[in-house]
């Protein structure tokens, strides 16, 4: 969620103020050493920093030309829900066109949840209104920077929930069962890179730390994750007890995690906490994993402390 309240944010700013200027390279680093829950003799290279211009791959990430069939994807005691095309020239990212049509008599709030792209979860932006009796042509917007971080060429299927409530009383009606609609790159591979230091690896859950950002950072410094589960659970992956350099401070993180999906993540620590600090340069970084499940929030496993060093 704190993607979509940078762009937010970020959006607000475009409108009010303009700016430039460009980061210092040298403060984004990789890892060089950590402690593990369980060591791999095969890690691969730390992925170059794509922020900052290194190459990885000479085409540029595209979602053009993606096309759906008109379908129905919910229907239930009166709401059917239709999803009708797919934009990819939008704005703010690929769109993907709703008609609900509410015969209920209740107004009811229609938002996504557990989405993912390939296999990749991602940040969306979507919330629908409809008074008893009426319909909207809405849309489920998906982030393009997180898609082009992530590397997605091609969308080859989109998975998601719909969550439903009462729009006066917050009530739940009903959530779906996970809906997927696949477009016309059926041929397409999603690929993932898993590259960098282990940090964690127990219980199908894989946890890898990639690189340190504190030149372009809109916080202060992230700590780029890779995160695979396989647990045969729906996770939410969060720190405790994180220190910089030996001195505690509060990141932000908090990653959801749908069984049998990846994401890209990252830990991301506020410039004032550092500064207060006195930390111009992050050496190390410590913590430890807090896996829970998603729904019930009962504690999956808590891994040892992790010890990340740059």
């Amino acid at each position: 969620m704190k993607k979509v309240f940078v762009l937010l944010f970020l959006s607000f700013l475009l409108f009010s103020v303009v700016g430039c200027g460009s980061g210092d390279e040298s403060n984004d680093k990789t890892p060089t050493e950590t402690t593990p829950v369980s060591e791999k003799e095969d890690n691969q290279p730390i992925t170059p920093d794509i922020e900052n211009g290194d190459e990885v791959d000479s085409q540029e990430p595209s979602v053009s030309e993606t096309t759906i069939e008109e379908q129905v994807i919910f229907e239930s005691n009166g709401l059917v829900i239709t999803a009708t095309s797919i934009d990819t020239e939008a704005w703010m990212g690929p769109e993907l066109a709703l008609l609900i049509e509410n015969n209920t008599d209740k107004s009811v709030t229609v938002q996504a949840r557990n989405v993912s792209i390939n296999g990749l979860m991602v940040d969306q932006i979507f919330s629908s209104d409809v008074v008893s009796g009426k319909k909207a042509n809405d849309t489920i917007t998906f982030i393009l920077d997180d898609l082009a971080k992530e590397t997605i060429s091609s969308i080859k299927e989109l998975e998601f929930v719909l969550h439903v409530f009462d729009t006066e009383t917050w009530d739940d009606i009903v959530d779906s069962e996970p809906i997927t609609i696949v477009t016309n790159h059926t041929e397409y591979v999603q690929t993932f890179d898993d590259s960098g230091i282990i940090a964690f690896e127990q219980n199908g859950i894989k946890i890898v730390a990639k690189k340190l950002n504190s030149s372009s950072s809109f916080w202060g410094a992230d700590l780029y994750l890779y995160i695979e589960n396989n647990s045969g659970q729906d996770i939410t992956v969060q720190t405790r007890d994180v220190s910089v350099n030996g001195f505690m401070v509060d990141p932000i993180f908090s990653s959801e995690v749908i069984n049998s999906k990846k994401a890209y993540d990252s830990i991301s620590f506020f410039e004032s906490d550092l500064t207060d600090n006195g930390i111009t340069d992050i050496e190390e970084i410590e913590l430890y994993f807090h896996v829970f499940e998603l729904n019930s929030w009962e504690t999956i496993i808590d891994s040892e402390v992790i010890n990340i060093q740059f």
